[in-house]
């Protein structure tokens, strides 16, 4: 049975294969189409992307070490009506063991030209499935009452003493894919 998380919640994982799934429903009527995009950046014990290629998207769909693959963008929020949105799939014992964590985030694309943020955006959730079994092991679904803000840290895998773990973080920020990249990112910021 899988652990339904709460916001800070952690559990070790204790798998080689795993696949965070995130999903999302847009509200109907809010005008023109939603398109949420669920990114992760790998980070190093500098806290730091340590090049461009560990930041994986619907544009860089793999990481250079093998482990983190995005299956790709869906710009409507609809294509799965009652499953996954967008899924990273991650081969724990591929991750580049400079790799300390692994944040997952979703933004808005042109939330602030389409007027748009997570008050307008129903059933969101991020989960844990075994990739050799496809059984869920954990979901956390975001309950928060999110109004204006435009981007979420959903989730994030981290090391700690050589075992590799998921906290649920679920923290709102009123900001664009190009802050988490400058959060994280040290040399020029992805376009």
């Amino acid at each position: 049975m899988a652990i339904s998380l709460v916001k800070g919640q952690k559990i070790d994982i204790g798998l080689s294969k795993i696949s965070v799934g995130l999903g999302w429903n847009p509200n109907e009527g809010t005008g023109e189409s939603f398109d949420l995009d669920a990114s992760a950046f790998m980070i190093d014990a500098n806290r730091i992307i340590p090049a461009d290629d560990f930041f994986v998207f619907y544009g860089n769909v793999d990481s250079p070490d093998g482990a983190l693959h995005h299956t790709g963008d869906d710009p409507t929020g609809g294509n799965s009506e009652h499953g996954d949105d967008e899924t990273v799939q991650v081969d724990i014992a591929k991750i580049d063991p400079n790799i300390q964590e692994i944040l997952f985030v979703v933004t808005i694309h042109e939330a602030s030209a389409r007027k748009q943020n997570f008050g307008q955006v129903r059933n969101s959730y991020i989960r844990i499935v075994d990739e050799d079994t496809k059984q869920e092991i954990a979901k956390y679904e975001l309950d928060e009452d999110f109004s204006v803000e435009t981007g979420i840290e959903f989730g994030r895998l981290y090391k700690r003493n050589n075992s590799w773990k998921f906290e649920a973080s679920g923290i709102g920020y009123k900001e664009d894919l190009a802050f988490f990249l400058s959060k994280y990112f040290k040399g020029q910021i992805i376009k």
